[in-house]
């Protein structure tokens, strides 16, 4: 596999002299860039609503775990178990 550097830097001379030639000051995103952003923040707020509607749904009550349950009891029941 060839250097990366020295692909990124071939890149890098080739792609300077045309960036250069842009003006800087007549560059916007224009009404392209606001369609985008605006389709993009749509799709997180319908995401985000549709989380917390599936958030809403989840039962987080637990059923106890019958063997966490009878290791405790024989734990407990160990004379100077959880004793330091």
């Amino acid at each position: 596999m060839p250097d990366m550097s020295a692909s990124v830097s071939l890149a890098m001379t080739h792609l300077v002299p045309l960036a250069k030639e842009v003006d800087e000051n007549k560059v916007t995103p224009g009404v392209l860039g606001f369609i985008v952003f605006a389709v993009m923040a749509l799709a997180v707020w319908g995401l985000m609503k549709s989380m917390s509607r599936q958030l809403r749904r989840v039962d987080f009550e637990e059923t106890p775990d019958p063997e966490a349950a009878t290791a405790s009891e024989t734990a407990s029941a160990k004379p100077g178990a959880g004793q330091s």
